[in-house]
Parts: C-alpha cells; sequence; structure tokens
C-alpha cells in the first residue's frame, strides 16, 4: 500500500493516533484523507489544519446506519476508498465487576464498529478488486491490558476478527492489518496515568511511550509491507512469543510487575 493518490478513512481522527495518521497520510500525498469523530468540530479542524485534502465530519462508529452512510458518501464524492482505518477505541479501566455498560460500550466501540466498517466497505472494495482495512487494536489484542478487562477481551476479540477478514479475503484483494501499539502518549494513557490506574502505570512500565507520529511512522512502514500484525513497538513481538511459549511463565512475570508497582503506591 503506498498512500500516493489514495483515498482514506480515518475513525477516531480527530485526536492522537487518529489525526497522526490524517497528517501523515496527507504528507505522503493521499488524494484525500476523511477524518470522522464523534467529535465533529474537533475533527474539521483537524482537518483544516492538514489542508485541502482533508475532510472532517461527525460519527458515531457505534452507528452501523451513520459509518454506512459515511462510505456511500466517500465513494460518492471521491469515486472509491482504498484504505479503511478502524481507528475509534475505548477503554474503561474497569475489572470482572465493571459496569454491564463499559462492557457494552467496549463491545459497541472496539469490536462491532469494525464490523460495522467491513460490512459497510468490503462491498466496494470487492468490487474493484482491492482495498485495504486497517483496525487499531493495540498491544492488549495480542497480550493483555492489566486492570482492564473489557479492554483486554474486546481488543483480542478485535484482532480476531481481523485476523479472519484477512483470511477470508486477502485473495480476493483486500488487505487487512491490525495496527497493536504499545504505550501511546495520548489522552488515554496521560489521563490514567494521572489518576494512578494500574494498568496505565503497568504501559508505562513495560517499554517506550511513542508518540501518536511515531505510530503514525510504524503504520506507514507497516502498510508498505502489507504486514499483518503493525508493532510500532518492536519488543511486543517478544512479548508475544514469550507468552506462546510460556504462558505460566508470562504471567508469572506480569504478576511480579503488578507486585512491585501496588508496593511502590
Amino acid at each position: 500500500m503506498n498512500l500516493t493518490d489514495r483515498v482514506a478513512v480515518i475513525t477516531g481522527g480527530a485526536g492522537g493516533i487518529g489525526s497522526a495518521l490524517g497528517r501523515r497520510f496527507a504528507a505522503e500525498g493521499a488524494a484525500a484523507v476523511v477524518l470522522a469523530d464523534l467529535d465533529a468540530d474537533a475533527a474539521r479542524m483537524v482537518a483544516e489544519r492538514i489542508g485541502p485534502v482533508a475532510h472532517g465530519v461527525g460519527l458515531d462508529v457505534t452507528n452501523a446506519t451513520q459509518v454506512h452512510a459515511l462510505v456511500d458518501e466517500t465513494e460518492r464524492r471521491y469515486g472509491r476508498i482504498d484504505l479503511f482505518c478502524a481507528n475509534a477505541g475505548v477503554a474503561t479501566g474497569g475489572g470482572v465487576d465493571a459496569p454491564d455498560a463499559d462492557w457494552e460500550r467496549a463491545w459497541q466501540v472496539n469490536v462491532l464498529a469494525h464490523v460495522h466498517t467491513a460490512r459497510a466497505a468490503l462491498p466496494g472494495m470487492l468490487r474493484r478488486g482491492q482495498g485495504y482495512l486497517l483496525f487499531t487494536c493495540s498491544a492488549a489484542g495480542v497480550l493483555t491490558a492489566v486492570g482492564d478487562a473489557p479492554y483486554t477481551a474486546t481488543k483480542h476479540a478485535a484482532v480476531g476478527f481481523a485476523e479472519w477478514l484477512a483470511i477470508t479475503y486477502r485473495d480476493q484483494g483486500v488487505r487487512v492489518s491490525a495496527l497493536c501499539p504499545q504505550g501511546v502518549d495520548t489522552p488515554m494513557l496521560a489521563d490514567g496515568l494521572a489518576a494512578g490506574h494500574l494498568g496505565a502505570r503497568v504501559i508505562a512500565a513495560s517499554g517506550a511511550v511513542l508518540t501518536p507520529d511515531q505510530v503514525a511512522d510504524a503504520t506507514i512502514a507497516g502498510l508498505a509491507e502489507e504486514r499483518f500484525l503493525i508493532l510500532p513497538h518492536p519488543e511486543v513481538a517478544t512479548y508475544a512469543r514469550r507468552r506462546a511459549e510460556d504462558p505460566d511463565g508470562w504471567q508469572a512475570g506480569l504478576r511480579k510487575l503488578v507486585r512491585k508497582l501496588r508496593a511502590a503506591g
């Protein structure tokens, strides 16, 4: 995937990784970058800063009708969608006792929004015999997110769904990647650290905290190579191998880190 003259849609495009992807896609020569976000005004402001190739719109990714309308309008306006980045996501900071509403919100945003995306974008891509779906799934989707059970469960589901799509549609010209960064300097992590949440502290202690622009750089490289797993933090691949080879040892190591952080207050 080369971004030159491509039409890209990015959900969660008003900030963090989403806005960084928008800036980078434009710099790579994209023909159009559609930034969709629940905060429509913020999406439009980011688009204005990027320049004339960018267009900001409001979108609730949990609303299938709105997702289909976005795809239809983008294809009407630009003729096609080459790359759809389902980037919106939510964390809860809760455990098994998190309210049902938090579990449902995580399921709707972190999983079903990707299903809505696939249902809306695939028909056009399959007709053209080409297209790309990029899902932001988080390292939690291949490892775990200590302190956030809904996030862990739904991000694992997102990676599983992305893999199913990759196996099912790659031979029909549709490529799929799962973007799985670990710690990224976004409000999601910053707010968790400010509140002293255990999960955020584990992330900060587990490796480098990247900027959204660094994640965008890694994404460009991953798309160019059409890798299924795009890992801005290379150490995640090492962790995943250790986890697969020795699940008990992997869990013991995480428990040790959690005990250390709790003892430190």
